[in-house]
């Protein structure tokens, strides 16, 4: 399956000097789009496993000259690595430092070594590791869970994305059959997510939602709430896994602003925070801060006491809030549809514009705010078709923005300076 991915990879591969990291969190794909890509663009690739290969994760404990590693995984794996057409794939690199720290005698070696490396939570041993991270020598590159574009592409509906592309541009409605099929297509996503073994389960059941393996979800939450304890001690696993089984009751609050005693009626953020911090480097959920100035840069004026937390996926949202697929289908939970549908946006947003804000003022409350061609913009996000909100109106009426995004069900269209982007373009939405 496409991933939008691939266009940095290939950028990385016309200047290969500096080793590639790619960061994520589990079960977002990293392994399978650098296999493919190792495959179809070099003569000669070598994939190396260190969660299961000990004896190469050996071979750094003892050295990290890249001529010595080299000669040492040649004679282990009986290969010929010739750096000149060969790439080579060091995958879960997090059960190493001293394999991350070599990194960077690759980046400084005369010979053209092409290394790749993924790997769970590598933010997170970013974020602690013991030695000096290799700052400078690692172009790192982060993959998050499909969006809806991608969903799109994998199902083979390049003439709709074009014609949702288009729309967006020129803010006309779409014709009625096509807004609806559109609108159906979302709602699928809504419901399983952008992880790519679910959309790939998805595709061969011929798209009939209702013959999905929904236990993938299940599975995939299941080896995170693992990784929680296999990769912390275990007071801090309990405390991770706290924190992310309770997101649906956050977000389901009318003030969805974090609360830690949400999380426990006992819980402090000086026992919880480095939890919190664990979650976020880990990329299994989303940091949206408050900024208490809808000015330029708003990561200046941001209330660190004050933000929102969103999974990383809304199927897993979805999974792990226990809700019914059919409720989605069929509008039948519209208040926790509204939770999917905001979390969906955050989703959207976070890989490109890398941070999220929301903004309070008076007694309002707007969704996001984003920056697009400098412009500051607020963005409302509605689950339907009701997009009455005091709030945006408010807020035109006190900022004057250079124009507003209302994210809904509605068709395209420009109404007192609105824009309406309906919720299958929110990949059109870019900085």
């Amino acid at each position: 399956m496409y991933r939008k991915i691939e266009e940095e990879l290939n950028n990385w591969k016309k200047n290969y000097k500096m080793p590639l990291m790619l960061v994520g969190a589990r079960q977002t794909g990293k392994t399978y789009i650098l296999e493919e890509f190792c495959r179809q663009n070099f003569d000669n690739f070598v994939y190396i496993n260190f969660d299961k290969e000990t004896g190469i994760v050996k071979i750094f404990e003892e050295t990290i000259d890249p001529d010595t590693i080299i000669e040492k995984i040649e004679i282990i794996k009986n290969v010929e690595i010739n750096p000149e057409n060969t790439v080579i794939f060091f995958d879960e690199i997090q059960v190493s430092e001293r394999a991350i720290n070599s990194l960077k005698y690759f980046c400084e070696s005369e010979k053209p070594y092409k290394i790749v490396c993924a790997g769970s939570l590598l933010g997170v041993k970013i974020n602690r590791f013991k030695s000096s991270f290799p700052v400078g020598k690692v172009n790192i590159k982060y993959l998050y869970p499909m969006d809806f574009e991608e969903f799109l592409i994998a199902l083979g509906e390049n003439k709709l994305i074009e014609e949702i592309k288009i729309h967006y541009e020129n803010n006309e409605a779409l014709m009625a059959p096509i807004h609806e099929k559109a609108l159906d297509l979302y709602k699928n996503y809504l419901i399983l997510g952008g992880m790519p073994a679910l959309i790939v389960n998805f595709i061969t059941e011929s798209g009939n939602i209702s013959y999905v393996n929904f236990e993938i979800q299940e599975q995939i939450i299941t080896s995170y709430l693992a990784d929680m304890n296999k990769y912390t001690e275990n007071s801090e696993g309990i405390k991770n896994s706290q924190i992310y089984n309770s997101i649906p009751k956050e977000l389901a609050r009318v003030n969805n602003t974090f609360k830690y005693s949400i999380v426990n009626k006992d819980a402090r953020k000086i026992r919880y925070e480095s939890s919190l911090d664990w979650l976020l480097a880990s990329n299994m959920l989303l940091k949206c801060n408050l900024t208490e100035k809808n000015e330029s840069p708003l990561k200046a004026f941001i209330n660190s006491e004050k933000f929102k937390l969103y999974l990383s996926d809304t199927g897993l949202l979805r999974a792990l809030s226990n809700l019914d697929y059919r409720e989605i289908l069929m509008d039948k939970n519209e208040m926790y549809k509204g939770v999917l549908t905001e979390n969906y946006v955050a989703c959207e947003f976070y890989p490109k514009f890398k941070e999220l804000y929301y903004y309070n003022f008076d007694r309002y409350e707007i969704d996001f705010l984003i920056k697009i061609d400098g412009d500051i913009i607020p963005v409302e996000v509605k689950s339907g078709r009701r997009t009455n909100s005091k709030s945006l109106n408010e807020y035109i009426k006190k900022y004057e923005p250079k124009y507003s995004i209302r994210i809904s069900s509605k068709n395209f269209g420009m109404e007192n300076n609105i824009k309406s982007v309906p919720l299958y373009a929110v990949f059109c939405i870019k900085p």
